[in-house]
């Protein structure tokens, strides 16, 4: 519930800002860690391939505790949550550091994402819930825009870590972002909670995080020949027991986990299946970059996070024009426009090779960043369009549990496709992995094209109430600052 008399213009100022230091830590964590894959897999003695675990783990985790994020927020206060969140993330973060095995990296990766699990969807629930419907894409479109300097700082930073000192300085950069974030948060963020809470479907929790958990180790195992077909199937058939199971738990119980009623808004519904689906296709790229340039194309670390830092230019000089767009074109018609375009983007990339100037790679990753760019803001707001207050905390964390789930999927399809066209014993041949990427790039950019017609039930004026009178809004103030 909102305060009675609502946050000060002080604090509506300062959330943004508060929030963004949250998203940018978890950001930059991920870019820096992808740069890093390499170092690691040496470090480890494993291949690179196999250093999805460490990424995917931590994904994992964020789907598998993000359902608890809202009633968490709604019990114990968004302002307390928050702070935990933090310190839980800073906590991890220094354990991967000092872990000296894969199985140890990949252990305290989930205990860092347990952390950011609470992040994205309280913080997200706090924006919603103190702006209104015709300031929220302006307020979110500011929340990206720090958020987005973790991918351009990480890969640079993270390549420079690597060359200069040693692979677990990557995770130590986040406790100083992360103590100056948990400082303010206990200071200044809204501590929004509901006076009466439904008790925790503690059931439903078992279920569902125990279905995902399972189906995502198959897919991150799967292709590796450490088990076999029998086995594989065994664990798929439990996985869509456990999770049937949940189906059945949600209309059996009076407060589920998830909320699954918010799908019958039509919004709601395009958004997260949609998002789902894209980020099927879009997750795995930070996975795949590092791989094509430092091990298939020789370049530095430091080579490979510069590479990289187009995507995050063109994505922070989007989010000035995101409200116009929106308002001109419509949600409809700019999901499913840009869906096809992020998945022609993917796609182009099979064209990378020994030979590709360094140019046009920097003009891809640019259009792409562009594209990518629009596309998140796009999904992340519209999902909130005719979402009630009361509902605000269940959209939220449905949204960023399929995110995130799509994320890991997205890495363990990614690495999977890859792995299946780069011969045993080949992993860290140049030509192998190369092609073994191509390959990933059209299979991702395929997927992603697909999940356009998702988009293609919206209504030409679904999205209305927080687009045009956000562009109004936008049109009679000026830029200004929108923190």
């Amino acid at each position: 519930m909102t305060p009675p008399n609502g946050p000060d213009d002080a604090t509506k100022r300062l959330l943004p800002w508060l929030v963004a230091v949250a998203f940018f830590m978890q950001s930059l964590d991920t870019t820096i860690l992808n740069t890093a894959v390499p170092a690691i897999a040496k470090a480890m003695q494993v291949t690179p391939l196999n250093v999805k675990s460490v990424l995917a783990s931590y994904t994992l985790s964020l789907a598998v505790f993000i359902p608890i994020s809202g009633w968490m927020a709604d019990r114990f206060g968004t302002r307390r949550v928050f702070a935990a969140a933090i310190g839980f993330f800073s906590l991890g973060s220094l354990l991967c550091g000092l872990a000296t095995s894969l199985e140890m990296l990949v252990a305290f990766r989930v205990l860092q994402g347990m952390g950011g699990a609470m992040m994205m969807p309280v913080g997200r629930m706090t924006l919603a819930r103190t702006y209104d419907k015709a300031d929220l894409v302006k307020a979110m479109s500011f929340v990206a825009i720090p958020s987005l300097v973790g991918p351009m700082v990480g890969p640079v930073a993270g390549g420079a870590i690597v060359h200069w000192l040693h692979w677990s300085v990557v995770f130590f950069v986040n406790i100083p972002v992360g103590l100056i974030g948990l400082f303010y948060v206990l200071r200044h963020l809204p501590d929004y909670r509901e006076a009466q809470v439904h008790p925790l479907d503690l059931v439903g929790l078992v279920l569902f995080g125990g279905g995902i958990a399972l189906l995502s180790y198959v897919l991150e195992v799967f292709g590796d020949h450490t088990h076999g077909p029998v086995e594989i199937l065994i664990m798929l058939a439990v996985s869509a027991a456990l999770l049937a199971g949940y189906g059945i738990r949600t209309m059996l119980t009076k407060f589920p986990l998830l909320d699954l009623a918010l799908f019958r808004i039509r919004t709601f519904r395009a958004s997260v299946s949609g998002g789902f689906f894209t980020r099927l296709g879009l997750g795995g790229i930070p996975f795949l970059f590092p791989l094509l340039y430092q091990v298939g194309l020789g370049f530095t670390p430091i080579q490979s996070g510069l590479l990289v830092l187009p995507q995050a230019i063109a994505s922070i000089g989007l989010k000035t024009f995101m409200p116009a767009i929106l308002a001109k074109f419509g949600y409809r018609n700019v999901l499913v426009a840009n869906t096809v375009m992020c998945g022609v983007m993917i796609m182009s990339f099979v064209t990378v090779g020994a030979e590709t100037p360094i140019w046009r790679i920097v003009v891809q990753a640019f259009v792409l960043g562009f594209f990518t760019s629009m596309q998140y803001t796009s999904m992340n707001t519209l999902v909130y369009a005719e979402v009630s207050s009361s509902q605000t905390s269940g959209a939220s964390t449905i949204y960023t549990t399929a995110q995130q789930l799509a994320i890991s999927f997205g890495v363990a399809g990614a690495a999977l496709i890859a792995s299946l066209f780069v011969p045993q014993g080949m992993h860290e041949h140049s030509a192998a992995i190369i092609h073994g990427v191509q390959q990933a790039f059209l299979v991702l950019g395929a997927m992603t094209i697909l999940s356009s017609v998702v988009f293609m039930e919206l209504r030409k004026d679904d999205g209305e109430a927080i687009s045009q009178h956000d562009s109004t809004h936008h049109d009679a103030h000026g830029h200004g600052s929108e923190a």
